[in-house]
């Protein structure tokens, strides 16, 4: 039996990403052909009414630009932190319940509220976590 040369290997593996370059371009093509057509039968009527900003039925005053609080970030930040943390406890609960896993998982889903537990105590610490 013949060994297979470099370009039969060469040839199987670059046909492997022909066919994901042939799926990215009809994707593009896709895209392409949706906002051409769209572009193609949609009325042209531009009003000056329809120039304006348009923000929750409201007529806009004042600059486009306004200060946020940064607190504001943290907060959304520590929610994420938080629900990324249940998403995590859910799978471990069935591994846990699973005969050979316990103090293994166990062991491990403590460090883990571990590491949680010390980011969320040095936000305390820093203060991110009072309103005012």
């Amino acid at each position: 039996m013949p060994e297979p040369t470099v370009n039969v290997l060469a040839a199987d593996y670059f046909e492997s990403y022909s066919v994901v370059g042939l799926l990215a371009l009809i994707g593009v093509l896709f895209v392409a052909v949706a906002f051409g057509a769209g572009r193609l039968l949609r009325p042209v009527a531009p009003t000056p009414e329809k120039l304006l900003t348009y923000e929750c039925g409201v007529d806009p005053v004042g600059e486009g630009w306004a200060h946020t609080q940064v607190r504001y970030y943290v907060y959304a930040f520590l929610y994420v932190i938080f629900a990324v943390d249940s998403i995590f406890l859910f799978p471990w609960a069935t591994i846990f319940a699973a005969p050979g896993y316990g103090a293994t998982t166990l062991v491990e889903m403590f460090v883990f509220l571990g590491f949680l537990a010390v980011g969320l105590l040095y936000a305390w610490k820093k203060g991110v976590l009072s309103w005012t």
